[in-house]
């Protein structure tokens, strides 16, 4: 087996907001990536996360890959001395973009395990470093944020090397070589932000002793291998990523595990179904920093995007047409959440501006399209043909799906989300979820009675005498859709939540939804003042005057378990008698504004979503209150 001294390959994972991007941006600016003429300014922009919602939400949704090519001491003394390029992939850290990690992982030789020095490993710490494992991926520990005021980097040292050992030793097939390296996985201490870290652990609260990310550096080159290969085998590499370009059409970024692949090349191309056709490489780009430069060639262990096959997909395989060698397609785990997305049916639809796709073969086009870069969605279909079946991993990763299509200018209706069953041995099983929560210990009753009602089991609880409590539940994911505003409000929004998935269980009975109404519309029209001031003590509403209404539309939430249909565009009768209290000024409460992941949370299960350009609304998915009744006297005759 050869291999290329010259090059690392390297994935940083981690649990949402444990400083992965943050960590990237600070290795791409001291070894140099963007030149002393870049554009891009140090400002405190995450420049890896280039995404409108990326950098709304503050998380990172797809993988991306940068190459970084560092000139220090360890690549000289790694034997060289022209540079090291270390192509550098970035992850999701949220569980619900599990798939994009699944993705990243099957590109790289070794990972980066980042872990928060005060939060320590949480589910998707434990997610992904299983995927790391499983793949037989060497990795390097960093303890991040160690200069944060509640730091405690050696007890987070010992839970994240214990968390290695236990997963390592939970493997089907271990292997030995990766488990005699485990026992000297190398330990950084960093502060991301500061743009530091050493071998030696400071104190709590304190910036490591190091200037600079040096010592990280060295042991990317000394403990992350270099690409090996076999020298004289045929062309083999795998379509990981994809992205679009408006001079070159489709680009597909591929890992080259053999041979040699060059521009103007034909080779062959080989489908995830089995199928293969000759396909011609119209350009080759090799990424330097954020930037993809041309090239002539590429060889095994370069990551690299291709030009000229406008029809491949995540998955696919380039290989010699004379000496074709497939690789496996790309494992990724099935989807957990489903929800109904079709065109938009309520009496507002196209009456705002924005919103100017409309028709289901537009919204069916889109989907297709989500399918093609998006590796853990599925779209089936229900028997309508306005409407579609979106299945992916969680809540948030479907919520990112409707907010893009939202702002493409789509008009859609979106369900209320549920879990996806399948059958095990003749038993219906539903998936299940572990889920870390983080709460002061005051609150910690009100979790826990919270987490029974949603037949959440607790498996561990833990007081680090800090004041807080950290509990870990195996509950149904069923049990977490709507979870997190009860939970934000039983915490009073101090409270930390995060789940990864736990594979599937039987099922585990009825759970109750929100404990709260829907005040409903009975009406179409424009709300008024005088409405609202005289049904204020009925709940909170969502709307404002002034607003179009509609029948069916939820307009507010009842404090009882119960819907309320109420008149809201009422307005005030004009007589010619004049009250005692016709100058007194009256004021209303200000409305409750949900945003599209607070709706999806809200909807009842006879409830969906009216998603457009400028507005999110709930509504009845049987507008006709006539309707509704006949439906609900239906179902208590059924009962009895």
């Amino acid at each position: 087996m050869d291999s290329r001294n010259d090059l690392r390959n390297v994935a940083i994972v981690a649990h949402v907001d444990h400083g992965k991007t943050t960590l990237v941006d600070a290795l791409m600016w001291q070894a140099g990536a963007f030149g002393e003429r870049a554009t891009v300014e140090k400002t405190g922009e995450r420049v890896m996360d280039s995404g409108e919602l990326e950098r709304e939400k503050g998380i990172t949704i797809l993988a991306k890959n940068t190459a970084i090519h560092y000139r220090g001491p360890a690549a000289a003394a790694a034997g060289a001395p022209e540079g090291i390029t270390i192509n550098v992939i970035d992850t999701p850290g949220h569980a619900d973009f599990g798939g994009e990690v699944e993705r990243g992982l099957s590109m790289v030789d070794g990972v980066i395990l980042l872990v928060d020095a005060s939060e320590g490993p949480l589910p998707q710490t434990r997610f992904v470093l299983r995927k790391a494992l499983e793949a037989s991926l060497p990795v390097i520990i960093v303890i991040n944020k160690v200069d944060r005021p509640d730091a405690r980097i050696a007890e987070v040292e010992s839970e994240t090397q214990d968390l290695l050992l236990s997963l390592a030793s939970d493997l089907d097939h271990p292997d030995p070589d990766m488990l005699d390296s485990l026992l000297e996985t190398p330990v950084i201490y960093a502060s991301a932000k500061a743009g530091r870290a050493s071998l030696t652990r400071p104190a709590d609260g304190q910036l490591p002793d190091s200037a600079d990310l040096e010592p990280l550096f060295e042991a990317i080159v000394n403990y992350i291998p270099a690409p090996h290969f076999e020298a004289d085998a045929p062309l083999a590499a795998q379509v990981t990523n994809l992205d679009a370009s408006p001079f070159l059409g489709r680009i597909a970024l591929l890992r080259i595990y053999s041979g040699t692949i060059k521009k103007g090349a034909t080779v062959a191309w080989v489908r995830a179904d089995g199928t293969t056709s000759s396909a011609h490489i119209s350009e080759l780009l090799l990424t330097e920093g954020l930037e993809r430069k041309p090239a002539t060639s590429a060889r095994a262990g370069d990551i690299v995007a291709i030009a000229g096959i406008p029809d491949i997909t995540i998955g696919d395989s380039l290989v010699d047409p004379e000496d074709p060698r497939p690789l496996p397609p790309i494992h990724v785990d099935d989807p957990a959440i489903s929800m109904t997305i079709g065109i938009n049916t309520s009496p507002l639809a196209g009456t705002e501006g924005k919103g100017h796709k409309l028709t289901a073969r537009q919204v069916k086009d889109r989907l297709d399209q989500e399918l093609v870069g998006n590796v853990s969605i599925r779209v089936l279909p229900t028997g309508r043909p306005d409407a579609w079946e979106v299945q992916d991993r969680g809540e948030l990763a479907l919520a990112i799906l409707v907010e893009q299509m939202r702002r493409e200018g789509f008009e859609l209706t979106v369900g209320k989300p549920q879990v996806v069953t399948r059958t095990i041995d003749g038993t219906v099983c539903e998936p299940m979820q572990r889920t870390t929560i983080d709460v002061p210990e005051e609150y910690l009753g009100a979790v826990t009675q919270l987490m029974a009602a949603r037949k959440g089991l607790m498996e561990t609880m833990a007081n680090h005498g800090t004041g807080w409590v950290r509990m870990e539940f195996v509950v149904p994911a069923r049990g977490m859709i709507g979870f997190r505003s009860a939970f934000l409000t039983q915490t009073r929004g101090t409270g930390i939540a995060a789940s990864i998935s736990e594979g599937y269980a039987p099922w585990m009975g009825e759970i109750s939804s929100r404990a709260t109404g829907s005040l409903v519309s009975d009406r179409a029209g424009q709300v008024t003042a005088y409405a609202l001031q005289r049904l204020e003590d009925r709940g909170t509403f969502f709307v404002t005057p002034g607003q179009e209404v509609y029948e069916g539309q939820v307009v507010g939430e009842n404090p009882r378990d119960e819907d309320m249909d109420v008149n809201v565009v009422r307005a005030k009768e004009m007589t010619n008698m004049r009250s005692a209290t016709a100058d007194v000024f009256e004021t209303l409460q200000a409305p409750r504004r949900l945003t599209l992941e607070e709706a999806m949370e809200f909807a009842a299960d006879d409830e969906c979503l009216e998603v457009t350009p400028e507005s999110v609304r709930v509504r009845k998915v049987v507008l006709s209150a006539v309707e509704r009744g006949k439906i609900a006297g239906r179902k208590k005759r059924a009962k009895k």
